[in-house]
Parts: structure tokens; C-alpha cells; sequence
């Protein structure tokens, strides 16, 4: 009997092996950096008690400068993987942060604080828009949204996944009374959001050798396709590239175009909102309903399943139409819509917490097919260099959306202009996508 792939020719029988081969790693990695990067949002409530420093101007300030370490390895980040090779880069920097990450257990100054989180992003500088450039060299634009998509639930997956995980961490501390004195107990001396930092530091270190031995630069390289399997895949993605391709675009000035450097502005701004939320929607549930974290953590995984099921929806969709602008556009406004009502919710915690669903859902979702955008525009070196601007430039928005909503809350006491500087952020990048009219469906014919 056949086992239904007989009778896929040798391009189709590469692409399916890729996928189930290579995205699933890139997952799970990105799962795990999105953990190491936003699990103090949780530990902060607990961090606090510890350490007076801690309030919502600080923290929003060491959340943000994690960004600024994005900017000296962004654009070389992908040039490596682009000229060199993604598996020994992406492993390099899987080791490097698991080990950063879980030195933030040991912090006990601002400056400290602001010091490890710039070395964590420092060290992570290149993944991301790394593995973009990566899924370019293996996936043919018919299947790129799609891998793109099953890389970035990613996100969403850490935030269903780990807090629970991180709240257990966090119960670790126990107090009992011995001869009426109030005895702390620490297991291993440390406490348990410093456990937190240790535990998710270690399976990057993991993933790190994984990706070295697993991960394959490109369909050339990899032994477990078929030789007829390697060419075909070759084949089409050269054809791809010489479709896009005048000679002039493999130059990496190209990448500085207006075209390119209005995508950076437009995911500058969509990550601002992003990267809002993700660090202080614990904060606003505690603050509005003086929430307990045991229940602060099941509500905080509810905005992460929309948004993954919103990736996936608009990957596939994206891919099948081949249109992405819209999909791109309409994502960010319904999200933006909810975020801008959510502050009208406070007192009412089912309606606050269904607007930030709609919220987050809308901020994640456009992304498989904002990542479709680059490669219409450029190819070759050109191409990872624009990937690496756009997220490097992006990445400025994951420093500024916290340092405004801790600022905000900081001057004002309220969450509310920073929650509403977020939903406007979002419209900006809807606006400038759909001004720019790339990723229309192609004609008919």
C-alpha cells in the first residue's frame, strides 16, 4: 500500500520532509527565547518584594533596554546566517543567552538589572530575523507564510505554556512559625523567582546543541532528501530568485530603500504594542482587580490562544490567496480596536480581559504575513540585510512600548494612556502597510 507520498513528485516530497524537519526546531527554539525574554513580567510581581527598586518605571526601562542589546548583531546576525551558516550561528546564540538569562537570578541592583537584560538581548541579537533569512533558503514562497507562521506561534505557545510552569517556580518560598518566629524557607538557598531565571535558562543551552547537530544550512547540505529531492528544491528556489531578482538587488545598499526602511517603521511601531502588553498585562490585572498571581497566570495564557490561532489563520490564508497587505492591515486594526477599549473596561474583569484578547490576538496575527512583505521587495544579501533592518529597527519598539507604559503608569498612576498609546501604535502600522500597497493579490491570467 502507499503511504501517500509515492506519488508527490520530488519538489513536493522536499518540501513536506523540510517542514516536519526543520520548522518544528525553529519552534521550539523561539518558544523558549520568548520565555527567557518576557517570564520577569511574571516574576517582577514577586521580584518586588524583594527589591523596593523594582517599580513600574525601572522595570519598564531594564524591559526595554533588552531591545537596545538587539542593535549591534541584528543586520551582521543575518549576514552570518545569509553568507555562512544558520546552524552554527543560531546554536552560538541558544547557549550564550540560556546562560544570560539565568544570571538574572543573581541581580540585586537597578544597575544590574539594566546590565543583564542589555546582555541578554545582546546575546540573542540575530535569532529571529535569523531564522527568517533561514526559512528563505528552504521554503518557496508558496510555503513561506506558512512556515513563518508555525515559527511564530511560537510566541503565543510561551505564554500559554510557561506561566503556570513559572508560578510553580514561584510558590516554591514556604513560611512556617518556629517558636513563634515567621521562618522563610529557600530551596537551595534561592528563591523562587530566582528559580525562575535558572530553569528557563537551561533548555536554550539544550536547544543550542540540538539546532548543531539537527538544523541544515541549506537543501544542498542535507543528506535526508534524496538527491532528485535536493535538485528540485534547489531548482525552484533559484527560479524564485531569479523571478524577484534584478542583478542590482543582491547589493546590500538596497536594503536602505524607502520601501524597506517604511517597514522597519511600520514593525516599530507594531512591536511597541506588542512588547506593551507582553510585559504589563500582569501588571494591569493585579493593579485593576487586585489579583492573586495563582490567577493572574490562568488569565494571562487566554490572550496568548488567540493569537496563536490567529497566526495560523492568517499564515494559511495568506499563503493560499497569496494576498498579504490585508491580511496584514485588518489583523492590526480589529487588535487595535480592542486595546483602545479595554481601557474603558476597569472594574469589569471579564470585558478587560476579552479586550486584551482581541488585543494581543490582532498585534500577533498580522505577522506571518507582515514577514512575506521583505522578499517582494529584495533577494540574496539585500534581502537578509532588509530582514535584519526591519527587526533591528522593530526591536526599538519592544524597548519603547514598556518604557511608555512604565513611564506613563510611573507619572500618571494609571495604565490607561499607556494601554491607549499602544492601540494608536498599531493603527500607524496598519496605516503605512496599506499606504504602501505591497503583497496585493497577484492578478489573474
Amino acid at each position: 500500500m502507499s503511504d501517500g507520498t509515492t506519488t508527490l513528485s520530488p519538489l513536493d516530497r522536499a518540501r513536506r520532509k523540510a517542514f516536519w524537519r526543520l520548522v518544528p526546531i525553529c519552534f521550539l527554539a523561539y518558544v523558549v527565547a520568548y520565555v527567557d525574554r518576557t517570564n520577569v513580567g511574571l516574576a517582577k510581581l514577586a521580584m518586588a518584594k524583594d527589591m523596593p527598586w523594582l517599580n513600574n518605571s525601572v522595570f519598564g526601562a531594564a524591559a526595554g533596554i533588552f531591545f537596545l542589546g538587539y542593535i549591534p548583531l541584528e543586520i551582521p546576525g543575518t549576514l552570518i546566517v545569509e553568507k555562512w551558516s544558520a546552524r552554527k550561528w543560531i546554536s552560538r546564540i541558544l547557549v550564550t543567552w540560556g546562560i544570560i538569562a539565568a544570571l538574572t537570578a543573581w541581580v540585586k541592583t537597578p544597575g544590574q538589572f539594566y546590565w543583564v537584560r542589555f546582555l541578554l538581548g545582546l546575546a540573542e541579537a540575530g535569532f529571529f530575523p535569523g531564522v527568517i533569512v533561514y526559512l528563505t533558503h528552504w521554503f518557496p514562497s508558496r510555503d513561506r507564510a506558512r512556515a513563518v507562521a508555525t515559527f511564530l506561534i511560537g510566541t503565543p505557545a510561551a505564554q500559554i505554556i510557561s506561566p503556570k510552569i513559572t508560578n510553580a517556580f514561584l510558590r516554591m518560598d514556604s513560611h512556617e512559625v518556629v517558636n513563634g518566629v515567621m521562618v522563610h524557607h529557600r530551596m537551595l538557598g534561592l528563591e523562587g523567582w530566582q528559580w525562575v531565571f535558572v530553569f528557563w535558562g537551561i533548555p536554550a543551552v539544550v536547544l543550542g546543541l540540538i539546532v548543531l547537530f539537527f538544523l541544515t544550512d541549506r537543501p544542498r547540505h542535507a543528506r535526508w532528501l534524496t538527491f532528485e529531492e535536493r535538485e528540485a528544491l534547489e531548482a525552484e528556489l533559484e527560479r524564485e530568485r531569479a523571478l524577484t531578482a534584478g542583478q542590482r538587488q543582491f547589493r546590500l545598499i538596497n536594503m536602505l530603500q524607502p520601501r524597506v526602511l517604511l517597514l522597519a517603521l511600520a514593525y516599530f511601531m507594531g512591536v511597541t504594542a506588542s512588547y506593551g502588553v507582553d510585559f504589563f498585562l500582569p501588571s494591569i490585572l493585579q493593579r485593576w482587580y487586585s489579583l492573586k498571581i495563582d490567577t493572574i497566570t490562568w488569565l494571562v495564557m487566554l490572550p496568548p490562544l488567540v493569537a496563536l490561532g490567529g497566526q495560523l489563520f492568517v499564515g494559511w490564508s495568506s499563503d493560499r490567496t497569496r494576498e498579504r497587505r490585508m491580511h496584514v492591515v485588518i489583523p492590526l486594526l480589529v487588535g487595535a480596536t480592542g486595546l483602545l477599549l479595554a481601557t474603558r473596561t476597569q472594574g469589569v474583569l471579564a470585558a478587560t480581559v476579552a479586550c486584551f484578547m482581541i488585543g494581543y490576538g490582532g498585534v500577533k496575527a498580522y505577522q506571518p504575513a507582515f514577514w512575506a512583505l521583505p522578499s517582494q521587495i529584495l533577494v540574496g544579501t539585500a534581502a537578509a540585510g532588509s530582514i535584519g533592518l526591519i527587526n533591528m529597527v522593530g526591536n526599538l519598539g519592544g524597548a519603547m512600548g514598556p518604557i511608555v507604559v512604565g513611564k506613563l503608569e510611573t507619572v500618571t498612576g494609571s495604565f490607561v494612556g499607556g494601554i491607549m498609546c499602544l492601540g494608536f501604535s498599531m493603527c500607524g502600522t496598519a496605516l503605512i502597510v496599506f499606504l504602501l500597497r505591497l503583497g496585493k493579490k497577484p492578478a489573474e491570467g
